[in-house]
């Protein structure tokens, strides 16, 4: 053992060395945070990544066909951001179309709010309050320094994989913990950056009382969904404890004069008047074990108890033990056979016999690695139709060795999309936001018996911010859910 111990030592101090050095040349002052901050990532490089992920995000998620709302945002957003201290950045601010609770910001300037988080919002401030967290994550560098971290690593893992074979076998843990040692940043981080939007709240003028408010909301939809779900916000952007109450404790420190500002609660509630709340039944709907989608006009079943997940470019199966998929796409081609030509011009794909019309079953035989390891075979059935113009494919698969077990039940599922003509599945609409001036003082109970919303009381108190039993004054703006659930059978 005295050799590897020894070996372990050389290699210990090459990698200090040597990540010294590049730490050395890495660290930069952060003009946001005044602090020394390690990046190898150049500003330009941070662009570029940008660019590339907003086309993801778009692609994946879709903004919401709200011209004014992005309009709207936007100038918000480049306000806050010409008060930041990286004003020269290529900034973009959009609104996806997405009903979770969640606002991202990606390297470069580009952030990102869900309809899901503006619908909880009862106030410009409370927006701008989002988006002053964000802009502060970018003026941070925050996801550049985490993956200078990484590459970091990355390089003395890489090193000490090749100085030792016998280190090779621990390197798994050694990632193990590194990822865990990253991942404690996100704290600081988050309350770095919540300092830093209230610096850009305070320097446009937003009364910085509606900051706390926004931690509240999503402490309470939490609760209100009994915890079922937490707001995504939340469980992306991990927070100190008592972070509503700790933000009022910093305002109260302020000056008298700063306490104050701009709060634009009847202009924000004005902005999202129509939009669309929840998920919208009219991008598809799960009934049972069958997935409808009244804008294209086509249902499909999926084998019975397997989770379907609707996702803006794909629908997917998923078996309870999540080893089998049955998948619903766009597909890639001029016309049919042109789709089947470029499925199975993949690498790895090997086509198969025909199973039915239409369809045809493949196998996929995963490349060694460099170790001579292989992953497990695939085994799967592809198929492509024509649906009123648009080119659809379906396809199953599973491990080799479970295929047996799945292949019927994905089997009757493959074939099972048709176009959808019963009109109880097709004439469904997406929930609205609706704005009620109040003619008269009452409470929320009371309001909600005169005007009633499509969700649950406890639902609707979050989204207007106040309790059940609040007495709204005369005149007060308040929201209500219009538009019923899609069929239950």
């Amino acid at each position: 053992m005295p050799n590897l111990s020894n070996q372990i030592l050389s290699i210990s101090r090459t990698l200090i060395i040597t990540c010294a050095l590049i730490f050395l040349a890495g660290c930069t002052l952060n003009k946001a945070t005044g602090k020394r901050q390690l990046t190898l990532i150049g500003e330009q490089q941070e662009i570029a990544m940008g660019q590339e992920y907003d086309k993801s995000v778009t692609a994946e998620l879709g903004l919401y066909p709200d011209e004014e709302l992005q309009k709207y945002v936007q100038e918000i957003g480049h306000r806050m951001a010409a008060a930041s201290e990286r004003p020269d950045l290529p900034w973009e601010f959009k609104v996806v179309d997405d009903d979770t609770i969640n606002a991202f910001a990606v390297p470069g300037g580009f952030i990102y709010l869900t309809r899901g988080i503006l619908a909880y919002f009862n106030s410009e401030a409370q927006l701008a309050t989002v988006m002053g967290h964000e802009i502060g994550h970018v003026t941070a560098r925050h996801s550049v320094e985490q993956m200078s971290r990484a590459q970091l690593a990355q390089i003395g893992m890489g090193i000490a994989m090749v100085a030792s074979e016998e280190f090779r076998q621990y390197a798994g843990l050694a990632e193990l913990g590194l990822g865990v040692l990253f991942l404690k940043f996100s704290r600081d981080d988050e309350s770095q950056s919540d300092g830093l939007g209230m610096r850009y709240l305070l320097k446009t003028g937003y009364n910085p009382n509606e900051a706390p408010r926004v931690f509240e909301m999503l402490e309470r939809h939490g609760a209100s969904q009994g915890q079922a779900r937490l707001p995504e916000w939340q469980a992306t952007h991990p927070s100190p404890d008592r972070r509503a109450a700790k933000l009022t404790e910093k305002i109260k420190k302020l000056p008298p004069e700063q306490q104050t500002g701009t709060i634009d609660r009847e202009a924000y509630l004005n902005r999202v008047k129509g939009m669309t709340f929840g998920a919208d039944p009219r991008q598809g709907y799960v009934v049972g074990s069958t997935f409808y989608h009244p804008e294209m006009a086509f249902r499909m079943d999926f084998p019975k108890d397997w989770k379907i997940v609707n996702q803006r470019q794909a629908v997917v199966g998923v078996s309870q033990k999540e080893d089998a998929f049955v998948v619903l796409t766009l597909a890639q081609g001029e016309n049919l056979a042109d789709a089947e030509q470029k499925f199975f011009a993949q690498e790895g794909i090997r086509k198969g016999q025909p199973w039915r019309k239409g369809f045809r079953q493949f196998e996929v035989i995963p490349k060694a690695d460099p170790s001579g390891n292989t992953g497990v075979p695939i085994r799967g059935t592809v198929g492509f139709r024509d649906h009123q113009g648009t080119l659809f494919q379906t396809v199953c698969y599973t491990s080799s060795d479970n295929w047996p077990a799945y292949n019927d039940s994905m089997h009757r599922s493959l074939p099972s999309f048709k176009r959808l003509t019963e009109q109880r599945y097709l004439n469904v609409h997406a929930k609205k936001i609706k704005i009620v001036k109040l003619p008269r003082s009452m409470s929320l109970e009371q309001f909600n018996r005169k005007y009633p919303s499509t969700i649950k009381l406890e639902e609707l108190a979050v989204l207007n911010g106040v309790e059940t039993t609040t007495k709204l004054e005369k005149g007060s703006l308040v929201k209500q859910i219009v538009g019923a659930d899609p069929p239950s059978r």
